[in-house]
């Protein structure tokens, strides 16, 4: 991805990480409902952090 340095990769994975675990549903058999749900619920999470418009 052509990070200049260490520091900058760093600091991209430690957010990258938390905010992927947000939004991927842990792996474990789900029903399609499941995941749809988990999807709305960590969407209106990133919303109340972000401050974006509903």
């Amino acid at each position: 991805m052509g990070f200049r340095s260490v520091g900058r990769l760093q600091w991209f994975i430690s957010i990258f990480s938390a905010v992927r675990n947000l939004f991927v549903p842990p792996h474990q058999k789900r029903s399609a409902l499941a995941t749809h749900i988990h999807r709305i619920r960590a969407m209106a999470e990133w919303k109340a952090v972000t401050g974006a418009a509903a």
